[in-house]
C-alpha cells in the first residue's frame, strides 16, 4: 500500500478567527506580523488555548477520516509558518520591522529583524506534539521552516552573511528537533522552498545547513519539503513559480545528504518523472493534489499519475500527498481532495 501524508497547513475552522498568511496577512504593511496576531490572541483571552485545542482535534480527525496515514496539526497555531518559529528564537526583534523584497523579487513585505546572534530559546514544538499525538491514533508529523527559507523571509541587520546566519539557524533548529525526538516524534519535516528558487545557494551551503538541523538525530524520519511557490489567491494561474529544472539541479546533493525523504510538487505542473530515478535511496513524497485550485482531482487521474511514478521508483519509497499546504481551500474541498488522494493510493 502506498502511504499518504499531508504537507502542513490545513484550513482553520471558522470559529478560530485569527489572521494568517492565507487570508492575506502577508506582512504588506508595517503592522504585521506583530500587532494583528497579538491583538487577535489578546481578544480571545483565556479562550485562546482552549479554542486552539478544539481546532487541532478537528483538523487531525478530518485527515484521519480522509484516510491520511501520517497527519499534521494543520499548523493551526501559526499566523505565518516561518515567523511563528522565529518568535521562539532569541536575536530576532518583532517590534522592529524592516521592509524587504522576498522570494527572489516576488513581493515586498515588512519583516521582523535580526538584531543579534540567533540562538535557541527553549523548546516549544515538543509540547504541541505531545498534545497532538495524544489525540491522534495516527502518527503526527511536525513541520519546521528551514534555515535558507527563514533567511529569505526575515530582515538581517546583524550577520550580513546568509551562510553563517543559516549555520546558527540550523543549530537552533537542531536543538528543537532533538527535543521533539525525545518526546517521541517519528516524523519531522524541515521545509526549504527556497531550494527551488536558489538552487545554487542550496548546493553551496543550504543543504549543509539543512543537515545541520538533523545533526546527531536518530530514530526519526528526516524529511524536507521543497515547493515551487504559492499564488496569492485560489484559482490563480499566472503567478511566479520556481523553475522546474531546480529539482534536477539539487537532486544529486540531496541524494548524498542524510535526509531520508524528499517532498516535491507535481500536481500544479508535472515533472519529468526521470527525476525520480535520480533518487536511489530516498523516499519521495509526491504532490498529487493542487493546493490552490478549486478543481477536485478525480481518483482515476491521481491513480494514473501514481502508476506512472512506479515506472521510475519502487512502491515502498513512494508516498502520496498534496503539493503543499491546504490553507487556501475550504474544509469541504480539502476533505474531498484528500479522500480522493487516499482512495487512489490505497487502490494500487
Amino acid at each position: 500500500m502506498i502511504l499518504t501524508t499531508t504537507i502542513g497547513a490545513y484550513p482553520k475552522p471558522d470559529f478560530l478567527n485569527l489572521p494568517d498568511w492565507f487570508n492575506d496577512e502577508r506582512g504588506t504593511d508595517a503592522e504585521y506580523p506583530t500587532a494583528k496576531w497579538e491583538q487577535a490572541k489578546l481578544q480571545m483571552g483565556k479562550e485562546y488555548e482552549a479554542q486552539i485545542k478544539i481546532a487541532t482535534e478537528k483538523i487531525i480527525k478530518d485527515q484521519i477520516e480522509c484516510g491520511i496515514d501520517i497527519v499534521t496539526d494543520g499548523e493551526v497555531r501559526r499566523e505565518n509558518y516561518i515567523h511563528y518559529h522565529c518568535r521562539h528564537l532569541s536575536g530576532i526583534d518583532f517590534e522592529k520591522l524592516t521592509k524587504k523584497t522576498a522570494r527572489t523579487g516576488n513581493y515586498d513585505c515588512w519583516l521582523p529583524t535580526i538584531t543579534n546572534k540567533v540562538e535557541f530559546n527553549g523548546s516549544f514544538l515538543n509540547k504541541e506534539y505531545e498534545f497532538n499525538q495524544s489525540i491522534s491514533k495516527n502518527p503526527i508529523k511536525v513541520t519546521i521552516p528551514g534555515p535558507l527559507t527563514i533567511t529569505d523571509t526575515i530582515a538581517d541587520e546583524f550577520y550580513n552573511d546568509h551562510k553563517m546566519l543559516g549555520v546558527d539557524l540550523g543549530e537552533a533548529i537542531n536543538k528543537e528537533i532533538k527535543s521533539l525526538v525525545n518526546s517521541g516524534c517519528k516524523y519531522i519535516q524541515v521545509d526549504e522552498p527556497l531550494f527551488a528558487r536558489k538552487s545554487k545557494e542550496a548546493i553551496e551551503y543550504g543543504i549543509d545547513n539543512l543537515e545541520r538541523c538533523f545533526h546527531g538525530v536518530a530514530d526519526c524520519e528526516k524529511i524536507t519539503h521543497i515547493c515551487c511557490g504559492y499564488p496569492d489567491k485560489i484559482d490563480a494561474d499566472d503567478y511566479p513559480k520556481a523553475p522546474l529544472i531546480s529539482y534536477f539541479e539539487i537532486a544529486d546533493a540531496l541524494e548524498k545528504s542524510l535526509i531520508d525523504t524528499i517532498s516535491i510538487e507535481d500536481a500544479h505542473r508535472h515533472n519529468d518523472l526521470k527525476l525520480l530515478e535520480l533518487y536511489k535511496s530516498k523516499k519521495i513524497i509526491f504532490g498529487l493534489i493542487k493546493v490552490a485550485s478549486s478543481e477536485v482531482e478525480e481518483i482515476d487521474v491521481i491513480r494514473d499519475r501514481l502508476l506512472s511514478c512506479l515506472n521510475h521508483i519502487d512502491k515502498e519509497r513512494l508516498i502520496a500527498a498534496p503539493d503543499c499546504g491546504l490553507g487556501y481551500l475550504s474544509r469541504d474541498m480539502a476533505m474531498l481532495k484528500l479522500k480522493n488522494l487516499s482512495k487512489a493510493a490505497k487502490s494500487i
